[in-house]
């Protein structure tokens, strides 16, 4: 006998002969539903889940054959034993279309049973285990992007497979460049909306004034330049996922009206007055303190325990250096076409350094240093030169070194333009009117450190 548990629903309209049959089922060690007509069967299946179904053909009602193909529509892999003392070859031939294991005439054979019984419940845990290799198989697939096998990554990617198999609402935080989009589409691409949209809306990207209208939708009509009717990110996804990143970004006003959302699953558009419903799983991000901006006023508190049912926190780069190297080759096989020439390795001398610096733009800065390492290669092998670190010639100094005086600077700079980016929400115009810089001047400089 499998040594799960397992269930077993009986039908049988004549009561003495099913209690009779129940009790020699329980003495086997089985969980006994019973149910005296097909309709009490289908209510018993809707409180759990059946392993087997064993049921008499005749109930007086609906047969036991198209109870098996009612059941077997929300329970696909439910296996079935059919007995009946009227039974004839077109009786048998149907009940096994419909997917029985076996048929059996009445009397019943007690050993007979058992075996059969047996026999049919190794299948299903045959069928569970296969389900099971094929969902580990996915698993595997769904996280070739979240690249790393640090402790860091090892918890990130537990805690994804178990996000993937619910649509509870996610908030994922972090440092800019740390991977927060690349970790949504992992939780969607496993989930079993992974046929459905993925939509992506930046919130930070949007003059306020656009925010309601791309999440939303509009009317024709509904403000200037609005020539006609458009879908929102919402409808866009229905049956998939939508993405918000950077959700602290969202101007108060509109923080109401997703905050309705997110309590009814219905909305209005923008100008419109239909109440429009869509099955849409929402994972939301952010680089901000969302907990220091409710207590400027600025993020609602009750959507932020909306959005907030679980978090997840990817670490920066300078948290998992161990993943570099890993990482790096990723990056290589993934750009390998920018290169003028193929390109085979990267020299252990890089590795090195790249794993001594302190990545302020973490793995985003990494992937477009191998990028432009790979479109100004001269080589099959990409050497200190190639990459754009702070000093030149991968310029970043060893651990404990506080470096020449060329880094110094360099590490201040990135520093101090950091900082700057963040106290204004990314805005550099406003990040270089505090340094004292020329628009022109950061954005040089931002290139120069690899900050874009």
């Amino acid at each position: 006998m499998p040594e799960l548990p397992q269930t077993l629903l009986l039908v049988e309209d004549d009561r003495p002969q099913r209690q009779t049959l129940a009790g020699f089922l329980r003495k086997q060690g089985y969980q006994v539903l019973e149910a005296g007509s097909a309709a009490e069967a289908e209510d018993l299946v809707g409180s759990g889940d059946v392993d087997l179904l064993l049921t008499d053909l005749r109930l007086g009602g609906m047969d036991g054959v198209t109870l098996l193909e009612r059941l077997r529509r929300r329970l696909p892999h439910l296996q079935a034993l059919v007995f009946t003392a009227y039974g004839t070859i077109d009786d048998a031939v149907r009940a096994m279309r419909a997917g029985a294991y076996d048929f059996l005439q009445k009397p019943l054979d007690l050993e007979r049973l058992q075996v059969l019984v047996e026999k049919a419940l190794e299948k299903v845990e045959l069928q569970r285990e296969n389900r099971s290799l094929r969902e580990l198989a996915r698993a595997a697939g769904a996280f070739t992007e979240l690249v790393g096998d640090s402790e860091a990554l090892r918890r990130i990617k537990e805690l994804a497979l178990k996000l993937s198999a619910t649509r509870a609402t996610v908030l994922i935080l972090g440092e800019s460049g740390t991977g927060k989009e690349v970790l949504a589409r992992t939780i969607h691409r496993h989930s079993s909306r992974r046929d459905r949209p993925f939509v992506v809306l930046n919130c930070a990207a949007l003059p306020e004034s656009l925010v309601e209208a791309e999440l939303f939708g509009h009317e024709k009509g509904a403000f200037t330049g609005a020539t006609g009717e458009k879908k929102g990110r919402f409808e866009l996804a229905d049956g998939g996922t939508l993405f918000l990143d950077e959700v602290g970004d969202i101007p108060l006003p509109v923080q109401v009206k997703l905050l309705g959302f997110l309590q009814s699953a219905c909305f209005e558009r923008v100008g419109g007055t239909s109440t429009i419903q869509v099955d849409v799983r929402l994972i939301a991000a952010t680089h901000r303190d969302l907990r220091e901006f409710m207590g400027q006023g600025r993020f609602r508190e009750d959507l932020y325990y909306r959005i907030n049912v679980v978090s997840v926190t990817m670490p920066p780069l300078r948290e998992h250096r161990e993943d570099i190297p890993l990482l790096v080759n990723h990056f290589l096989r993934k750009h390998r076409d920018l290169a003028p020439r193929p390109v085979e390795s990267v020299a252990p001398e890089v590795l090195q350094r790249l794993s001594a610096y302190e990545f302020p733009g973490n793995v985003r800065e990494l992937e477009n240093m191998v990028e432009r390492a790979l479109a100004l290669a001269e080589g099959s092998v990409l050497e200190a030169d190639d990459f754009p670190l702070p000093g030149g010639r991968g310029g970043a100094a060893a651990p404990g070194d506080p470096g020449n005086l060329e880094q110094q600077v360099a590490r201040l700079e990135i520093d101090l333009i950091n900082a700057a980016l963040r106290r204004h929400g990314g805005n550099k115009s406003a990040a270089a009117r505090e340094l004292g810089l020329s628009e022109r001047a950061i954005r040089y400089k931002m290139k120069k450190y690899s900050l874009v």
